[in-house]
This record gives structure tokens, C-alpha cells and sequence, in this order.
């Protein structure tokens, strides 16, 4: 697979680390004629195994729907999406289905947990649906949330915790089954500062591993402090890529203003 020439050097991964996405000329459009509303115009990205990626931009800039095309959501209109070492675009529906259930975990700013279910039995959920046995399942599910601090409420429903004991629960769904690329969507917007911190911690402690890849999609500027790189996008296209924070002192210890 041929490389695009003149791909800026900050869009890239320059220091040799295996990339986790490879993104080459990906367009997006919905619609068609004269409704026809292109949300993505040739957009190019590398990330790296080991990164924490946020990509920020007003509302409608295309964030959303890249991230859905690197997830495998969505199918991009042109371009080229490989992630993991597996070609989305040429990947057929089915495998397409077990390659998101097997290597990617989302979190979601509405936290979508199922209100009847308790906090370990929401957490298992991707194992119970990849056909794990119910009391395997439950058990690996109670040691993720066990490391995300939450053991004494394993029997707790979805009412009877906090924004942030909820987003928490779903960060441990979302790690259940060791995916290789989580995907977080606005995973702060709807928790007070030190709840978002608290969260970003979590998510950098656990989920930032050198086998894993982490992409953000923020509006949170109070959560930048944790990026190990930041791409700005506008129209459809990414502007700029920068390191973050945290990228350029992994040393340095995360804050959230």
C-alpha cells in the first residue's frame, strides 16, 4: 500500500513506533446531488501504538465522523483506513463486526448503561455477547472495575451511582475484553472537573498501553493536559497536528483546571 506523498510531518508518526491507524485521503459525504453535505475532504492521520490522541474542533468540524470511520461505525465515501494492520474499507460486513467486537472498546459521554443491569453485569456485557460464560464473565468484569475503584459497588444499578461511578462503569465495559483501540467520545462533558480529571486518569492509567491506542474526541480543554498529541480539525480536514502536554513530558503529572 503506497504511502501519500507530502503528508506533513506532525500528521505522521516520525519516530518509528508501529501505527495503530494509518488514514490516507479519507472523504466522507452524506446525502446526494444537491443536498450532498461532504463532512470529511481528504483527511490524513497517523497514530501510534502507545497514544493518547485528542481530536478537537468546533461542533460539526468532522470529529464525530472520523473517529466512527476509525472504528469501523461507518464506511468513508474515499480513502484508505487501516487499523490494527487490518484494511477497514476491504473488510467485509461480518468481519468488520468481529474485528469491533474483539479489538474496540468505546466510551460514550452519555454513559449508555442499561438501567436493569447492575455495575458488573454492564461491565460484562461485551464478553457476554463474544459468548464468554455469564459467571466468567461477571468475574473478569468485577476485577476491571476493582482497579477502577469501584469493588464495593459491583451490585450497584446504574440509579444508584454518581456521573462519575457511572462513567467508571463504563470505561470497565469498555476495557472488559483488552480491546487494542478505544474510542472515547466526549467522556468528559458531562462530569464536573474533578470527576473528569478523575476519569482522564483512569483512562490514561489503564487504557494507554504500548500494545493500545487511545483516540479522544473532546471539547473539553481542561482534559488537554493529558494528550500525547492534538489534532485540530476544521471543515472537514485536519489543520494541525501538535504534541501535547503529556506527550512532551510523559513524566509530567496530568492536571484538569
Amino acid at each position: 500500500m503506497a504511502d501519500v506523498q507530502g503528508l506533513p510531518p506532525a500528521f505522521s508518526a516520525s519516530d518509528g513506533r508501529d501505527l495503530a491507524i494509518r488514514i490516507r485521503g479519507v472523504t466522507k459525504d452524506f446525502g446526494a446531488g444537491g443536498s450532498l453535505t461532504r463532512a470529511l475532504r481528504g483527511v490524513d492521520l497517523d497514530v501510534p501504538y502507545g497514544e493518547m490522541l485528542m481530536l478537537v474542533g468546533p461542533s460539526g468540524c468532522g470529529k464525530t465522523t472520523l473517529v466512527s470511520i476509525v472504528a469501523g461505525t461507518l464506511e468513508p465515501t474515499a480513502g484508505e483506513v487501516v487499523v490494527l494492520g487490518q484494511d477497514l474499507v476491504a473488510m467485509r460486513r461480518g468481519a468488520k463486526v468481529r474485528f469491533r467486537r474483539e479489538n474496540v472498546g468505546f466510551v460514550f459521554q452519555s454513559y449508555n448503561l442499561l438501567p436493569s443491569l447492575t455495575a458488573v453485569e454492564n461491565a460484562a456485557v461485551p464478553l457476554l455477547i463474544a459468548g464468554w460464560r455469564r459467571s466468567r464473565a461477571v468475574d473478569a468484569a468485577a476485577d476491571v472495575l476493582d482497579t477502577l475503584g469501584l469493588g464495593d459497588r459491583l451490585a450497584s444499578l446504574p440509579s444508584e451511582l454518581s456521573g462519575g461511578q457511572q462513567q467508571r462503569v463504563a470505561i470497565a465495559r469498555a476495557l472488559v475484553h483488552s480491546p487494542r483501540l478505544l474510542v472515547c467520545d466526549e467522556p468528559t462533558s458531562a462530569l464536573d472537573a474533578e470527576n473528569g480529571r478523575i476519569t482522564m486518569e483512569l483512562i490514561q492509567r489503564i487504557a494507554v498501553q504500548p500494545d493500545r491506542a487511545v483516540v479522544v474526541v473532546t471539547h473539553d480543554a481542561r482534559v488537554y493536559s493529558f494528550a500525547d498529541r492534538i489534532a485540530s480539525m476544521e471543515d472537514g480536514r485536519i489543520d494541525s497536528v501538535s504534541t501535547g502536554p503529556h506527550g512532551s513530558d510523559p513524566t509530567m503529572p496530568p492536571r484538569i483546571a
